[in-house]
């Protein structure tokens, strides 16, 4: 997965970032090995050292002691590890070395450890050993573990299988959580997601392009709890693609840093990695394919922080740890392909919780599995490895001497709102009063998310009789459309015709954006599930008219996911005049991910529009040759081609021979989009874009942001790529002469999140990037973010020595194609934020403007 240089965006917006020192290179003799700790970039304020070097190159026992993948304690605070295809292994750390022994049980391929209720319980995701949840007892007091008990059973082999365990905050059970190959448990007690998860896509979706799971439907990745003997077993979320790991913060919320689909970069189904908070009953919205749903859904949960691109692992709060107040609160991540370890700093957000991260831990590689706070010296444990990479034991101290004293303050508003939440939960389970569904009724329409999501899914668990008049009479608008929601998931399609009858009493123009969206998937459920038979119910023409009544006058509305929701249900009615407008929106919209999207949902529409639309519309996938993306994009957009291809009339086909089958020119006569006008630096520009007389074009600043290419891996609001990251906030932060700096000098300061590593290798061969995934001694590096499904592989036996890169990801020149005008509005549009408001700009154009 690639990865995209910083414009300093986050490596100064939180104190205690990784000290940016260059680094010696690092010789190594005979091969890379283990990752040395000087090579790991740490904190300011904090010391990393190696353990203990796993012996061999983690193949199998054969080769020594394999490739480590999970850490717990146990009760007289060793260690113990587990190897990915082999055995189990205990450390005493207590002493000046580390003490290894392997435990004296057949066992093999545990990918979460957990040591509870006088047992050591292992998750087993394996093709060659029995997987899922074993319970492990010592029962004659020789401190070795002689019994083992198979008391959960799941399917494994995949890397997709059965992971992580942690005890509930009572002490009272066991929570575990699977990935998105993994089959619900047998014998589910409880559900706490209702039974009713289903593709759900309007439109319909297409698999991978490359075939990935394109056999593997929702509910996708599970959380579930279960007794200590594995029994009483309850689903409590769903909708993951492959959570490694688990975590309870000190309010007994339950927490997980879920993958993406990294073959989907530059998509609009791509999701970033990202930290979910786990609430009752959720549903995360993992689907194959481009079926993703989006963050936004009111019938997916969405994220708490979002990442970026990576490969989750094992995750923990610092608690346990000797660390200053701040990190010890701190929720600790791993990234096992970019070779990071992120501090995220959660906050109260209302019923939930949003926060901020930085990088705490670094190196290349440096492939973290696993992270364990060890509550008697208070260090960080991590290990290092998987899939037959060379595996580690590491330990991180604080070192520092900060004043730890001040204590964090309380937000009694969000333990009410998180308190309400809870009662509203209770309804989950069990049968209810009608006090209690009253109580879900009223909190429909609250204004916070997770209040709202935890009434309907409390809803759907009960008979719609005993609260569908009730909820579709409320006189909050944003109740009835979650009203809606629920009645679609669970209702019969005798309810449709009194579901579109509310909705269509609904005030639009009273309504906020996101509740417009939640209106548009409110519609498009009650047409996908409220029908009889295996088809979507066709809207009659008076309820085609309802919508095109309260929706169609909104689109466009200049907002990116407003305007892909109202795009997608206008075509489902087929409204006047619906795709000439979105072949506009899909000409016009500065992202990749918006003009993939619009080609789309009009992929089976076309067949039927006039020819000079069909033209304009196939030519866009001409102009799309150039863009890059993931491993599956060139495939995503040649299948989206060819399926609005086949709705083409042979006719049609003749008239349009030159679109669909241009000529391909050769990159020798290739014209240049833009001409060179400089090679500038930032002194020939800093006093021109800082001029506080001048008048700035916004809108071409817009233009200038998609022409110097920065669309492609930086975010500006709604739109825009996630390789990069995001600088909306950035002209709020930094000075002209700052932003300057980051387009013109990308490599003068380079945060560590976004950072690349040198290799020399043996036959003299100098390799720049960043490791995005490793295989025995393969490391493969990404090489080009203008081009990241292009990779370099690099035998790690043959690196000769490895260093930081004094060069950025970011190419150079990006805007010598520019003149001076124009990066002067580029800059305008960085510091107003992407906003067409930018008075703050306006009034703040000196270089002594900048916030802290």
């Amino acid at each position: 997965m690639p990865a995209a240089p910083t414009f300093r965006t986050i490596a100064f917006t939180l104190t205690g970032l990784l000290c940016l020192i260059p680094l010696s290179p690092h010789s190594h003799a005979g091969g890379l090995g283990v990752t040395p700790p000087d090579q790991i970039r740490v904190t300011d304020g904090f010391a990393v050292d190696l353990v203990y070097e796993v012996p061999g190159k983690g193949g199998s026992e054969a080769d020594g002691q394999g490739s480590w993948v999970s850490l717990t304690v146990d009760p007289q605070g060793r260690l113990i590890a587990c190897d990915q295809y082999g055995a189990l292994y205990r450390i005493d750390v207590s002493g000046d070395a580390a003490d290894v022994e392997k435990l004296d049980i057949e066992f093999a391929g545990a990918q979460g450890l957990l040591c509870a209720f006088g047992s050591l319980y292992a998750n087993v995701n394996s093709r060659d050993f029995p997987s899922g949840v074993w319970r492990l007892t010592d029962t004659d007091g020789d401190d070795q573990y002689d019994k083992k008990q198979h008391i959960l059973p799941m399917n494994g082999g995949s890397e997709h299988g059965p992971h992580a365990m942690v005890l509930t905050p009572d002490g009272k059970r066991i929570v575990t959580c699977a990935g998105n190959n993994t089959n619900l448990p047998d014998d589910l007690a409880i559900s706490r997601v209702p039974k009713v998860w289903d593709e759900d896509h309007l439109l319909g979706r297409m698999p991978d392009a490359r075939g990935h799971n394109a056999n593997r439907m929702a509910p996708g990745g599970f959380v579930v709890a279960f007794d200590p003997d594995g029994g009483n077993r309850e689903l409590i979320a769903t909708g993951f693609r492959n959570h490694y790991d688990i975590a309870f913060n000190t309010d007994g919320e339950l927490f997980t840093y879920d993958a993406d689909m990294e073959w989907d970069v530059g998509t609009p189904w791509y999701r970033p990695t990202r930290v979910n908070h786990v609430i009752s009953g959720a549903e995360f919205g993992w689907r194959n394919g481009t079926g993703k749903w989006p963050a936004y859904y009111p019938d997916s949960f969405g994220a708490a922080v979002d990442i970026g691109p990576g490969s989750p692992t094992g995750i923990a709060f610092g608690y346990d740890s000797g660390f200053p107040q701040q990190y010890r609160n701190a929720l600790y991540i791993s990234d096992w392909s970019y070779g990071n370890i992120h501090a995220v700093f959660l906050r109260p957000d209302g019923a939930t919780y949003s926060g901020e991260f930085v990088t705490f831990a670094t190196g290349a590689p440096l492939p973290v599995t696993d992270i364990a706070f060890h509550p008697g010296d208070g260090a960080m444990y991590f290990t290092i490895g998987g899939r037959r990479a060379q595996s580690g034991l590491y330990r991180i101290r604080y070192v520092g001497d900060e004043d730890d004293s001040a204590a964090p303050k309380s937000d009694d508003t969000a333990k009410d709102l998180r308190r309400l939440r809870h009662r509203i939960e209770k309804l989950h389970t069990g049968q209810p009063t009608d006090v209690a569904l009253n109580l879900a009724v009223r909190n429909l329409g609250h204004d916070d998310r997770a209040i709202r999501f935890a009434s309907r899914i409390a809803l759907e668990h009960h008979d719609v009789a005993q609260w569908i008049n009730a909820a579709l009479k409320s006189e909050n608008d944003r109740a009835v459309i979650q009203a809606a929601v629920a009645i679609a998931r669970v209702g019969t399609p005798d309810h449709r015709g009194q579901v579109l009858a509310a909705l269509g009493d609904i005030d639009v123009d009273a309504l906020d954006d996101q509740s417009v969206i939640d209106l548009t998937r409110a519609y498009a459920l009650t047409f996908l599930r409220l029908h009889a038979g295996d088809q979507v119910a066709t809207p009659s023409d008076a309820q085609r008219q309802q919508i095109v009544a309260q929706l169609n006058d909104r689109f466009p509305s200049g907002k990116d996911n407003l305007d892909r929701e109202l795009a997608r249900l206008l075509v489902f009615v087929n409204a006047d005049g619906i795709v000439p407008r979105v072949i506009a929106q899909l000409n016009d919209a500065p992202s990749q991910e918006s003009q993939i999207h619009y080609a789309m949902i009009l992929r089976h529409r076309i067949g039927d529009a006039p020819a000079e639309v069909q033209r304009d519309y196939f030519a866009w996938f001409n102009r799309m040759r150039d863009a890059r993306g993931g491993m599956s994009f060139g495939g995503f957009v040649k299948n989206i081609q060819d399926a609005a291809a086949e709705g083409l009339t042979d006719d049609a086909r003749e008239t349009l021979a030159s679109v669909l089958n241009p000529p391909v020119k050769s990159d020798a006569v290739a014209e240049e989009a833009r001409p060179l006008v400089k090679q500038w630096s930032v002194d020939d520009l800093a006093q021109h874009v800082a001029s506080p007389g001048r008048a700035f074009d916004f809108q071409r600043g817009k233009e200038m942001f998609v022409a110097a290419q920065c669309y492609k891996c930086h975010r500006m609001g709604l739109e825009g790529g996630i390789l990069g990251p995001d600088l909306t906030g950035a002209g709020g932060r930094f000075s002209v002469t700052d932003l300057l700096s980051s387009i013109i000098e990308p490599g003068k300061v380079i945060s560590d999140q976004y950072g690349a590593t040198q290799f020399l290798t043996d036959d003299g061969r100098v390799v720049v990037g960043r490791v995005i995934n490793l295989s025995g001694n393969k490391l493969s590096v990404m090489t080009n973010m203008l081009d990241p499904s292009s990779l370099t592989s690099i035998n790690r036996d043959t690196i000769e020595e490895t260093a930081p890169a004094r060069n950025s990801m970011m190419p150079s020149g990006l805007v010598d194609t520019l003149n001076e005008d124009e990066i002067a509005d580029l800059v305008a549009y960085l510091r107003a934020g992407g906003r067409s408001d930018h008075s703050l700009y306006a009034n703040s154009t000196s270089d002594d403007a900048s916030a802290d």
